[in-house]
């Protein structure tokens, strides 16, 4: 296990390079960082890239928990008090650079390191009222809306940094599951708001602000059309 002296620790150092209980993995798109099943035995910080955690029913059923963007932690369930198995699975959904941490490195971290344990709580607090945000997403809003809101999302407006307009590029499929809905749909909204100025897509989607309407105020023409005609 890694000796971290209070004096020279240094946490872009600790989260950037390979060391004694971590090490860097590159993931391509689609391809798991675990599964759900898996044992609970390390955290991931993703350094590069997008990724989203989901769950799947006993029927089989698949539902997105939250979206991962570059500087997050995922799998942090890892650090539960009895080691167990992993309860969701992680994915790529562009390529993804990120550093593996051992579940006793990182409690080891944070209990000898102050300042990573205040960055890590940070984290969980902003990933608490993220997952709470979603769960009123899925309850309350329309499929319209729940799009909207992911594309924001993955533009990251709302974040501290510059939103990143052209988002990653995702298939309408992969868009549908996330919001549970059909591919069907997906196109109608995704035409619709093209028509309305929301967006602009050809190989990749350009996010433009005032689709924060749709989230914020609700201003869709005609109400919220869950399907084509």
């Amino acid at each position: 296990m890694a000796v971290l002296e209070n004096h020279t620790f240094d946490i872009a150092t600790f989260l950037a390079k390979a060391g004694l209980g971590r090490r860097i993995v590159q993931l391509a798109p689609k391809q798991t960082f675990f599964s759900q099943g898996d044992p609970a035995d390390s955290v991931f910080y993703l350094q590069n890239g997008r990724a989203r955690v989901t769950v799947v029913s006993a029927i089989g059923k698949e539902a997105t928990i939250t979206l991962v963007s570059e500087g997050e932690f995922v799998g942090e369930g890892a650090l539960a008090a009895i080691p167990g198995l992993r309860l969701s699975t992680a994915t790529a959904i562009t390529a993804c650079s990120a550093l593996k941490i051992g579940r006793d490195e990182m409690i080891h971290a944070m209990h000898e390191e102050q300042s990573f344990s205040d960055l890590f709580m940070k984290f969980l607090l902003s990933r608490s009222m993220r997952i709470q945000a979603d769960l009123v997403d899925q309850l309350f809003n329309s499929s319209e809306k729940r799009l909207a809101r992911i594309l924001l999302l993955m533009a990251e407006f709302g974040q501290s940094s510059k939103p990143q307009t052209l988002i990653p590029k995702i298939s309408q499929e992969t868009l549908a599951e996330m919001i549970g809905t059909t591919r069907s749909r997906v196109s109608f909204f995704m035409n619709r708001f093209r028509d309305l100025g929301f967006i602009d897509y050809k190989d990749r989607i350009h996010v433009h602000r005032s689709l924060l309407n749709v989230v914020l105020h609700d201003q869709l023409p005609d109400g919220n059309a869950e399907s084509p005609l």
